[in-house]
Parts: C-alpha cells; structure tokens; sequence
C-alpha cells in the first residue's frame, strides 16, 4: 500500500514516515477452548510491516504509470529492517514493533496475548510509520449509499463529508462550492462546482438543467436541489435511487479530500443498461490517473466495485477486471471452500503472474451472453422431445431478432 507521508495520532502527535511504499501482512489463528470456555478466540500468529524502497518500487507497481506518478507516491527511504516484525514459533511467538530510528530498542509483545493487532496500538513517537499505514487502512471505506440518508437535508453544522451510507450530500456539495483554494468565496463564485455537477448529471438524465443546494436561513438547513429543463425544482427526496447514487459519486469526485481506497458495491443498481457505460466512466475518473503526479487536481485514490452485471463487465477495461471463482483448498490437513480471483489473458496481471492460469475464455462468453445457456437448454429439449413452454419470450420475437448481434439469436 501506498500510505500519506504526514499525519497525526489519537493524541493529535505529529508524524511523518519514513518511506511511503509498504506491504502489511497478517496471519490469524484460531485457538481452541483448551483452557476454558473463555479461552476460544482467533489470535495473531504472525504480523509484518515491511518497506519497499524506491529502487524497487517498479518491480511492485506492475500495472502501466508514469514515472512522474511513481516519483509523486513513493518517497523515503529506509535502510534497516521491518517495521514490524514476528519472531519465535508456536506459545513462544513474539510481535516486536521497530522504531523508525535507527538503534531505538524495539518494542516485543506475546503474541498468544495480544488482544489485537499491534499495528492498531502504533502511534507518533515510537513508529510514524507504522501509525500512517494504520492511518491509511482506517481511510478505506465501503460505500453503501442508502436512499433516506442520500436524500436527507443537513444542518449548518453537519460534516463536510461524504458518510458511508451516502448521508451529508447537500453539505458536502455546499462546502465544496464555497471553497477555493482552501478559502471561503462570495457566493457568485459558488456556481462552478454546480455546474461542473449537474454537466455530470446531465450525462445520465438528459432532463437536468442546474443542481445547486438551498442554504434556508431560518432552519438552518441545507437542500440538494435539481432543476429541470421546465424550470422546475426537485429536492433531493423527489429523485430516483439511481440519481442520487450517481450524485453522491459525482461530488465525490470533485473532493480532493476523499482519498484511499473507496469500494462501491453494484454501482448499476438503480442505473438503466444504457447508462451503465456513463456509469463506469465516472468510476474510472475517481480513480487516481497513474500518468500524472498526485495532486489536488490528481487524488491518490482506488476504486473497486463488485457486480453481477454482464453490461458491467462487458464495458469495463479487460485490465481492471477479476473474476471470483470457487474453489477448494487444503488447510491443516482438511478440504474447504475459499475464492480465488482470476484475470484475463494478455493483461498486466497475466504478465506479472505468468505462473497462475488466467480466465478460461469460454467462461466469461458464458457469463456476458447468459441468453446463449437458455437457447442450448431450448435446443437440448427439442432433440430429447421435451415439451416446451408455448408462450414466447421476448428474445423470440423476429423483429427484435433482427437487431441483435448474430451471437444473440437462436439459429
């Protein structure tokens, strides 16, 4: 992970890292009531914060970027050892927690008695480093935008920022068009950031003309508001689920303050199929643009989505794209289910990972033409003597036919 060189911790302590490019690893354990009811629980059975110098950076960041992107999010340098480290085996493991000085005395802790990780108990003055890696991994979020609080009014004094749950809309999109550079403008000024939101809107609803956000005086509350082509105002509990989660991303977007690590389960819901390219294009610009350096124009952030939708993964860059497929493996001696994620063929991952098979091409064919499945059900009934439903299915319909790619109709 690529973590902020600067940061502050529980105690407002300043800190700094030494070098920005780290790779966190953590095993658990779990162990058995061997020593009462109370003593079942999972424990640490190994963890490592370890650096990765800039000489090395490339070899890491597999994925095509410029050199002035990497120069921007990997700096520092470390010539000692771990941050974190684990030593011993079995009841005798110990977590030692290195200070980030050279010749400091380490910090060693019993691993079958800690109570959580050591990486959460990090602060300023013993590993900086080590507390903005926690820092960074305390930043990512999982959005899962509610329709209430999506279309809630705020106060004056709500948050000026984006909730998990898609709340503080209105205050968000009004803190940003008062901003610039950090100060506050005459309100003639406010109309960029609006504009700049509702051209976005405008993409997915042809009918919005402006979105602004209503600042009532007397209740002290604030509105997200939509005008339409009509001239007539919508307050956000008037617009569909599709819109506002398409709003909520769309302010995202424009708040340099929103970094890390943002992930956004089913983005299509709520979207129409023919939108859903509109969609990912926006989800593609939250996303860090790795030919320029970092920046208040240029966010450091990631986007991962989950989906179900073959519209989705038939839009989205074949570099981006991994699929979850079952699978068992092998642990302590005994079978069980986990989740292995594959790629496509020829893309960078394929590249950097040459040794682990790809994604079978006839797999995903299967998967973004789901009607193929139905027409080799069809015909297998009509070979075997079946009956078959009488009623037609909109697939079956000559006209629409006609219209759709060869592969899409039943010969």
């Amino acid at each position: 992970m690529l973590v902020p060189r600067h940061g502050s911790d529980d105690l407002g302590q300043q800190a700094e890292a030494t070098i920005s490019f780290l790779r966190y690893s953590l095993t658990l354990r779990y162990r058995a009531a061997d020593e009462g009811p109370m003593s079942e629980r999972l424990e640490v059975a190994r963890e490592e914060l370890r650096h990765i110098n800039i000489g090395e950076a490339r070899e890491s960041l597999r994925f095509e970027h410029s050199t002035s992107w990497r120069a921007s999010v990997v700096a520092g340098r470390r010539a000692g050892g771990a941050f974190l480290s684990t030593e011993g085996d079995s009841g005798d493991r110990v977590v030692k927690l290195h200070q980030d000085k050279a010749g400091g005395r380490p910090r060693a802790l019993l691993a079958r008695n800690l109570p959580r990780t050591v990486l959460s108990s990090a602060n300023a003055v013993e590993s900086p480093t080590a507390l903005l890696a926690r820092r960074e991994m305390q930043s990512w979020r999982l959005l899962q935008l509610e329709p209430s609080a999506l279309r809630a009014s705020d106060s004056f004094s709500a948050p000026t920022r984006i909730g998990k749950d898609g709340s503080h809309l209105a205050a968000t999109l009004y803190h940003l068009a008062t901003l610039e550079n950090g100060h506050r403008v005459t309100p003639i000024d406010e109309p960029a950031v609006y504009s700049r939101v509702a051209n976005r809107l405008a993409e997915l609803v042809e009918d919005v003309r402006r979105v602004t956000v209503d600042k009532d005086e007397r209740r002290e509350l604030l509105t997200l508001q939509v005008l339409d082509r009509d001239h007539r105002m919508h307050a956000a509990r008037a617009l569909s689920d599709g819109t506002l989660r398409f709003l909520a991303l769309a302010i995202l977007e424009l708040d340099p303050e929103a970094q890390g690590l943002l992930c956004f389960e089913e983005p299509e819901n709520g979207i129409h199929p023919q939108r859903i390219p509109i969609m990912l294009q926006l989800l593609n610009d939250l996303c860090v643009d790795v030919q320029e350096p970092v920046g208040t124009d240029n966010p450091l952030r990631q986007v991962i989505i989950n989906t179900h939708s073959p519209g989705v993964v038939a839009a989205v860059n074949d570099d981006d794209l991994l699929l979850a497929e079952p699978c068992e493996v092998v642990l302590s001696g005994a079978r069980t289910s986990a989740i292995r994620f594959a790629w496509l063929d020829d893309t960078w991952r394929a590249k950097a990972r040459s040794e682990e098979r790809p994604i079978a091409r006839g797999h995903l064919i299967a998967y973004l033409n789901p009607l193929a499945t139905h027409q080799a059900n069809d015909a297998h009934a009509a070979l075997s003597g079946q009956s078959q439903s009488k009623k037609r299915r909109v697939i079956d319909r000559t006209d629409l036919q006609m219209m759709l790619p060869n592969f899409l109709v039943r010969e």
